[in-house]
């Protein structure tokens, strides 16, 4: 049999086998921008508007995806080519696959192409969210400080040139000028990223860009848009070139990049939205009125928890997640961490028991057709871990409670970053943005023990605390003088 290439022509001669769209996609409005078109929102906010356009819903509320920078350009490509089309692969613990095509983006903009289209697209009266996932690092924020970050180019560019925008801050920022002064409603801004409280530090990111220029606007932003918070869940890897060969392999389809994901999902969002919004709680999605103890329990426990194990797991050398979990070393290792140092900081959640979500993050760990990269896991430490990991480890000190593995992992951390390679000698993969200044830095360790804690922007002032420099001190020794970091987190079991 021919293989089919995806798009819209094909459907109905893919349809035959795999469940596709079945609504008109011709006749949708994209009321939703997505800035950050990755596999995580192809897996959660674009198969949530899928599934609620299956059940003749939601027609105002396409998604027109937007890439900001010029690294966008292939999934822009690739998207354009196959009708912003893609297969959604959700991947069950027994083995089964449920493959589906999604149809929900209309749309895809690549603004280092073509800015005006987007402004045009974002003022659009149509246009009532604009989502973003972003990554930690998009925010543009001092992780220590939480304040604006005033010395990234793009942002100083911007300020002298407010109508030739670059970034996320500078575009929409734009829009809602001329939104405001065609007197069309704010949309609102719809942070989907695993920072807690997303939605407050969104709000105080555009805030303070704004004050830079123009404190009136910066007040009426204040007075008028919208940033709900929000906690999103669903483990989504790293598309392989086995799922590309997956989707030819068993139902002919051609897809250049699908998505892979778990079968769980999860939403928690404050329902404040100025111009409407989807009825995603006819798809269990919860609406509360605080997200925060929701937020603070996924991000504490399961990014956490990933990188409790990814650190130490690339050092080791196991290639995935799932190593990590079939290591009883290491699955041991996070749930010690879950529940002397995590749990005890952590506030009530309602209708949550801990100890079964924790249960259900190990099997979700442990799923075996999750294959997660350790690189992947371990990607943008220097975002994650000041956002994940260490305000843990601060509670605890003033607690006075267990600090002893959030500290392993961070002296493994400065391990991995300066030595780059597994214990068998292998390169280890960093996709870090400060990779090297990380490595210059952590290279200092053999003649300074707490060399790696002077980056400020990351540690604060961790490296001024006694009991935990103390303790850091003594795994750094150690770490550095073995070569069997799997050995050393038996011990602390």
């Amino acid at each position: 049999m021919k293989n089919i290439s995806l798009n819209n022509s094909t459907l109905n001669q893919i349809a035959k086998n795999m469940q596709c769209p079945s609504y008109q996609r011709d006749n949708l409005k994209a009321g939703i921008v997505h800035i950050g078109v990755g596999g995580f929102h192809r897996s959660h906010l674009a198969y949530y508007i899928h599934q609620l356009l299956q059940n003749d819903l939601a027609f105002d509320f396409s998604i027109c995806g937007v890439g900001l920078r010029e690294a966008d350009r292939k999934i822009y490509d690739i998207l354009k080519r196959q009708d912003y089309l893609y297969t959604l692969m959700i991947q069950h613990p027994n083995g089964d696959v449920k493959s589906e095509v999604v149809g929900s983006m209309t749309d895809y903009i690549l603004a280092v192409d073509t800015p005006d289209l987007l402004i045009e697209k974002l003022v659009s009266l149509d246009t009532k969210i604009v989502s973003l996932t972003i990554t930690e690092g998009g925010y543009n924020f001092n992780p220590t400080t939480g304040g604006f970050n005033f010395e990234n180019p793009d942002i100083q560019y911007e300020l002298k040139n407010p109508n030739s925008p670059k970034s996320m801050y500078g575009f929409l920022t734009l829009a809602l000028r001329k939104r405001r002064a065609l007197n069309i409603p704010p949309f609102t801004i719809l942070s989907c990223d695993n920072i807690q409280h997303n939605g407050d530090v969104t709000r105080n990111m555009f805030l303070e860009f704004s004050k830079k220029s123009d404190v009136e606007f910066a007040s009426w932003m204040e007075d008028t848009v919208c940033f709900p918070n929000t906690m999103v869940d669903r483990i989504t890897p790293v598309t392989t070139a086995a799922d590309i060969t997956y989707l030819v392999d068993t139902y002919h389809v051609e897809d250049e990049w699908p998505v892979t994901c778990e079968p769980f999902i999860q939403w928690v969002v404050e329902d404040h939205f100025s111009m409407g919004r989807p009825a995603f709680e006819d798809l269990g999605v919860q609406f509360v009125k605080d997200v925060s103890p929701y937020e603070k329990m996924k991000i504490r426990l399961l990014n956490a928890g990933h990188s409790v194990l990814g650190i130490p797991g690339a050092i080791h050398g196991h290639l995935t997640i799932l190593d990590c979990m079939n290591d009883v070393v290491f699955k041991s290792f996070m749930r010690q961490f879950m529940d002397m140092e995590v749990t005890p900081v952590l506030d009530v959640v309602d209708g949550i028991d801990l100890d079964s979500y924790k249960e259900s993050l190990e099997e979700r760990f442990a799923n075996p057709n999750i294959k997660d990269r350790v690189s992947r896991i371990c990607s943008e430490s220097s975002a994650k871990l000041p956002k994940f990991l260490i305000p843990t480890l601060l509670e605890n000190l003033r607690n006075n409670g267990s600090i002893k593995y959030a500290t392993f992992i961070l002296a493994a951390w400065c391990y991995y970053s300066d030595k780059r390679i597994d214990q068998e000698g292998q390169v280890i993969e960093i996709i870090d943005n400060k990779s090297e200044e990380l490595h210059e830095i952590s290279k200092q360790t053999a003649q300074d023990n707490l060399a790696f804690l002077n980056i400020e922007s990351l540690f604060g002032d961790l490296i001024h605390n006694e009991r935990f420099t103390t303790l850091y001190t003594r795994l750094i020794q150690e770490i550095y003088s073995t070569n069997n970091i799997r050995h050393l987190m038996e011990k602390m079991l």
